[in-house]
């Protein structure tokens, strides 16, 4: 795969579409996406896991359309958590 800048990646597991989206940061700071993904949601029913081998399936799925458009090998990505069922606690 050709060399890139800085690449970042970021993921979104919704409950009806998991979507994924490539950027690189040129060395002057300057960001441009250079790929995207997104596959239908299976597996998750309001935001919770319920079939966690159709849930991996469509993240694998979005994750390899935006390694292609974006023609790089992804090793991590940065994906936030949400619903309703998540609590957070200061420690």
């Amino acid at each position: 795969m050709p060399k890139h800048d800085q690449v970042l990646v970021g993921l979104d597991i919704g409950t009806s579409k998991i979507a994924c989206i490539v950027a690189e940061v040129s060395p002057d700071g300057k960001v441009d996406v250079i790929g995207i993904g997104t596959h239908p949601s299976r597996g998750l029913r309001k935001g919770v896991v319920v079939n966690i081998e159709s849930t991996v399936e469509s993240i694998r799925l979005a994750v390899e359309e935006a390694e292609l458009m974006a023609g790089v090998d992804i090793q991590s990505v940065f994906t936030g958590i949400a619903g309703s069922h998540i609590r957070g606690y200061n420690s």
